[in-house]
């Protein structure tokens, strides 16, 4: 097995292990006006059992929940994502590298194209049936 496909496993199986969690505002399940928009609010009372880290309560979005730098910003296959708005930005990257997103404002014509200049030259394509 090549370098890049071991990496790109091991990647892969880190993303999958990463711990999903939600974080909601203080008393979300308490008011209907939270339940509608129950978005990430910091805890600020001064005697706030959310924000003393109270036992039996929701966490708080703290530094130790961030994701690994190692699979920051990666799509779940492991490859790096990448915007590509016509033929030519393909030739800057390495398919075994990256995942190509089409940019919304491509024409469907120029879309095409570049649909199959990247199949031919290996790339995975996250959108190619948006349209």
């Amino acid at each position: 097995m090549s370098e890049v496909r071991l990496r790109r496993k091991v990647l892969a199986k880190a993303i999958k292990k990463k711990k999903d969690l939600k974080f909601y505002r203080n008393v979300w399940w308490k008011f209907a006006k939270f339940s509608n928009d129950p978005l990430w609010r910091k805890p600020k009372g001064k005697d706030n059992p959310m924000r003393l880290k109270l036992k039996g309560y929701p966490p708080v979005a703290t530094v130790g929940y961030r994701t690994p730098q190692i699979i920051r910003g990666l799509h779940p296959s492991g490859l790096k994502p990448v915007v590509v708005n016509n033929v030519a930005d393909l030739s800057k990257y390495k398919p075994d590298e990256v995942i190509v997103y089409i940019g919304s404002s491509v024409s469907l014509r120029k879309r095409l194209e570049i649909v199959d200049k990247a199949r031919s030259a290996g790339f995975l394509i996250a959108n190619e049936g948006v349209r």
